[in-house]
């Protein structure tokens, strides 16, 4: 037994594991470190080019539940982030270059896994499983979209980071909001008037120039903090720089507005600026972002940069295990297929690294019912009824209701996790 994975980022990874673990031998594709795109800076393979944050551990949330269930299946990636896991309160956030090096040592050591470096322009014989993501070389992109018809696109931004030392600790201060967890965040207050002032220069700032870039073609999970601002004065008071939830220890009030800064590396001595995606030319990110007053001398190690994002139409050329519907050999995964978010990027390769397994066995496919988060995630990017397909994290919004009451969102949330973790448990793979 046989398959190709194109492309080892989370969802490629993933795949090529479930893959192998069943028995497959796979030939895994990447094209660096030969071909880098400009969101890449690292050889290693899963490399995470935005946050360094997988979301939210807690099962009330739907996240949480979709990393649940990965881990109790097995999943690589979920395997990784634990590992290296750092400090982010109620939040699975991890040592970004640890991470990447993780998975990439395990599937160099598996004797399952033969590696292939350099890109990939056309697409093999047999069974192929695309997990190529978003930034998809010209090349490919060219020869998917021949016979694909259609694809979409969006914008994504990544946020910059700065070094610990560099940040006035006078003038902030570590905590998580409403003392959840330990007190893994940096807080950097804005008075009313800094606030303001912030405001001013961060709208008007000079943008990098971003072919056919508009404010309507971002991502709103991911949206640069420029385009949010310009929605209104307080727009970034209700959103990353909420101050709700915090309490300066200096004042003993809660703030204005409040700057957060996480962890991005385990040795602590990198931060990156929560919420702070961003395409302005990097000279006028220095500029704008030092007039925080905790950030006034910082060392930035890494500007934020945007990035063009492309997807398929899934409903219309994908079925709920990412296979395409015309051409079932050739099976999607990642955040080219609609999903959105490193976990839901993860998932899909899982579900696509497991049914091809199977099929190539001969087995049925795996019943992932909507009630689960895995299985809402493939039935939503192939549901033919969705019109004006957009790319979607995973919420509790695509996951059938209980049918009965429960008071209070959070007790609802969970108890719709443990109706899934249940099912979970029970399937066979």
């Amino acid at each position: 037994m046989n398959a190709t994975v194109i492309g080892a980022g989370l969802a490629g990874s993933e795949a090529a594991w479930q893959l192998a673990q069943r028995g497959v031998s796979v030939a895994l594709w990447e094209m660096k470190p030969e071909k880098r795109t400009p969101a890449h800076v690292s050889g290693d393979f899963a490399e995470l080019v935005c946050s360094n944050s997988l979301r939210s551990d807690q099962l009330e949330n739907a996240v949480g539940l979709l990393k649940e269930e990965l881990r109790r299946l097995g999943s690589l990636i979920l395997e990784a982030a634990d590992a290296t896991r750092v400090a982010a309160g109620g939040a699975l956030a991890v040592d970004r270059e640890g991470f990447a090096r993780y998975v990439t040592e395990k599937l160099r050591a598996h004797p399952q896994i033969a590696i292939h470096t350099g890109e990939v322009t056309s697409l093999p014989e047999g069974d192929v499983i695309v997990a190529t993501g978003p930034l998809t070389s010209d090349a490919l992109a060219d020869h998917l979209a021949g016979f694909l018809d259609r694809t979409l696109h969006f914008y994504d931004a990544a946020a910059p980071l700065v070094t610990f030392d560099s940040v006035d600790m006078g003038s902030a201060w570590f905590a998580s909001r409403y003392d959840k967890g330990t007190a893994d965040y940096i807080n950097c207050p804005l008075t009313e008037a800094e606030y303001a002032a912030f405001w001013t220069e961060l709208v008007s700032a000079q943008e990098a120039e971003v072919h056919g870039f508009e404010d309507s073609g971002v991502f709103e999970g991911c949206m640069p903090v420029e385009v949010m601002a310009r929605r209104g004065l307080d727009t970034l008071r209700y959103g990353p720089l909420k101050p709700r939830g915090l309490r300066d220890p200096r004042t003993g009030k809660e703030p204005y507005a409040v700057v957060q800064l996480r962890r991005d590396n385990a040795q602590g001595t990198i931060y990156n600026l929560v919420g702070f995606q961003t395409h302005l030319r990097w000279p006028e990110q220095k500029r704008v972002f030092s007039m925080v007053p905790a950030l006034r001398e910082a060392e930035f190690v890494r500007y934020g940069v945007m990035h063009r994002n492309t997807y398929l139409d899934g409903p219309r050329l994908l079925d709920r295990y990412y296979r395409l519907k015309a051409l079932p050999r050739l099976v999607f995964a990642g955040q080219m297929t609609g999903v959105e978010g490193y976990v839901e990027s993860a998932a899909s390769g899982f579900l696509a690294g497991v049914e091809l397994a199977r099929r190539l066995r001969g087995e049925p496919p795996v019943d992932f019912p909507a009630e689960t988060a895995i299985g809402a995630l493939g039935l939503y990017v192939s549901n033919t009824s969705v019109t004006n397909f957009q790319p979607m994290n995973i919420n509790f919004g695509i996951i059938p209701p209980l049918g009965y009451k429960v008071r209070g969102k959070r007790n609802k949330n969970a108890e719709l996790s443990r109706r899934s973790l249940e099912i979970v448990s029970g399937l066979t793979l």
